[in-house]
């Protein structure tokens, strides 16, 4: 059925032999499997050695029907970095720290050249999640809310529908902005009393990455992503009206969160892809899907890097 693989960063050397320990071989200039089929969570550029070379092997494959690619945030980036805001920069702004984290990018893809412009034309392209009778994918968020706003602005095939919506999506006053921030980038909850932390980078934070998929706990604590020292948060649950939960109707694959150590489910019909390919001892991995509604740790294959 489908092998669902985590970002990628550029990594095209894992990628490839990942694709050669899922079993896919390269015919006709796209690796390709007799019975299944790949999905990747997005998060094909940025950080690693081999980004074009990411980029070639999964547009081919998808160009072959062998593939399909939904939008990480990255993609979502690299795209509004190319578009201007008419205030003399572009919706994604071109500061020291955003040139930071897509500097590599650049380097290799030289946006003078016909492969950077067809390349971010392919990004513009890519669904924002699937809906598949067996599963569900998205890059960081499965939120239904969310999910209905951004289906107001896109086409059947949940691409966004126009230039207006472009820049709808990156317009802070505009709903669609926080929704697709939420499916590419995860459910952010607003610290209450004033409260604060700082991030790994030393930026103050009033608001916090959650675990939305996490059922057991609505405490602040419980859900919080990335922040350190817990006890900065409030020992106390977050409103229910925030946490909408997922269903659970069927498995939902992601991507995105840089989780470390061993690949394993998170719950009985949750799981993350992300596994850190881009540090050391990272994995990049894939979960071998064939329509079970009870997900598997033995279903996870992965590289080193």
């Amino acid at each position: 059925m489908y092998d669902i693989i985590g970002d990628v960063h550029g990594h095209a050397d894992q990628l490839i032999a990942l694709l050669k320990k899922l079993g896919y071989e390269k015919k006709s200039g796209a690796w390709r499997h007799s019975e299944r089929q790949l999905i990747s969570v997005g998060d094909l550029i940025d950080r690693g050695p081999l980004q074009r070379e990411t980029v070639d092997t999964l547009r081919a494959m998808v160009d072959a029907g062998s593939a399909q690619v939904i939008m990480g945030n990255h993609e979502l980036n690299a795209v509004a970095w190319t578009l201007p805001d008419g205030q003399g920069d572009y919706l994604r702004k071109h500061s020291a720290g955003n040139l930071k984290h897509h500097r590599e990018f650049l380097l290799q893809a030289k946006p003078e050249s016909d492969w950077y412009n067809s390349t971010l034309a392919w990004f513009r392209q890519l669904p924002l999640y699937l809906d598949l009778p067996e599963c569900r994918v998205v890059h960081a968020c499965w939120h239904e809310p969310a999910k209905q706003v951004v289906d107001d602005h896109t086409c059947a095939a949940n691409k966004l529908r126009d230039e207006a919506a472009w820049y709808a999506a990156h317009d802070r006053e505009h709903q669609l902005h926080s929704a697709i921030e939420t499916l590419c980038k995860g459910l952010e909850v607003a610290l209450p009393d004033g409260l604060h932390f700082h991030d790994k980078a030393g930026v103050k934070r009033t608001a916090m990455r959650t675990r939305w998929w996490q059922a057991h706990s609505t405490n602040y604590r419980d859900l919080a992503l990335g922040v350190e020292p817990l006890h900065s948060l409030p020992d106390r649950d977050i409103p229910d009206t925030v946490m909408p939960g997922y269903a659970a109707d069927k498995p939902v694959f992601f991507g995105h969160y840089w989780m470390r150590g061993t690949p394993h489910v998170l719950t009985p019909q949750v799981a993350c892809l992300d596994w850190s390919v881009t540090q050391p001892n990272g994995r990049l991995v894939a979960y071998r899907y064939d329509g079970e509604q009870q997900l598997r740790n033995d279903k996870f294959i992965w590289v080193m890097t």
